[in-house]
């Protein structure tokens, strides 16, 4: 019997494990009440500010070790507001090549307790492709252990089952 799993996104069932987990805006966005959320913060799939706090969707990928991919978290970073103005000029353009920017994770991944703030580096691509967050060089935690060394088929089967996938 296959593995299976339905899609968030597009509904429809795959066959396979699900690769990615996506989160709609950062956390501390989330936690405002739905019936205010749109009055007090101004957020489209992408982009995200919330009084003086600036946020861009990224993507954080963990290399698998057992298949070619990766698992992907579509998980959101804070950034300084010249951060934020600059991606707003490159957003439809391939601005791959454009200087990596510092931020922090604005999610917690429930695997990984504590990576709500947790400093990364977001890497611009191009139009098609959301920009890539990467944990610091430094960070000696879970996340950024997986993120640089892979994870096995049993770390991705853990995950998904933390994430009640």
């Amino acid at each position: 019997m296959s593995e299976r799993f339905t899609c968030s996104i597009c509904g429809q069932d795959h066959v396979g494990l699900a690769t990615d987990w996506a989160y709609g805006l950062p956390d501390v966005v989330w936690d405002i009440p739905q019936a205010e959320r749109a009055e007090r913060a101004r957020f489209t799939s992408d982009l995200c500010q919330f009084g003086e706090r600036y946020f861009i969707r990224c993507v954080l990928e963990m290399p698998f070790t057992h298949v070619p991919g990766h698992f992907g978290w579509g998980a959101w970073a804070e950034v300084h507001w010249s951060t934020f103005e600059s991606y707003l000029g490159l957003y439809d353009v391939d601005a791959s090549s454009a200087p990596a920017a510092d931020g922090v994770l604005a999610n917690e991944l429930p695997p990984y307790r504590g990576s709500l703030g947790a400093p990364v580096t977001v890497k611009f691509r191009d139009a098609k492709n959301r920009p890539s967050l990467h944990l610091k060089s430094e960070d000696a935690g879970p996340l950024a252990v997986d993120q640089r060394a892979g994870i096995d088929e049993a770390r991705h089967h853990q995950i998904l089952k933390t994430l009640g996938a």
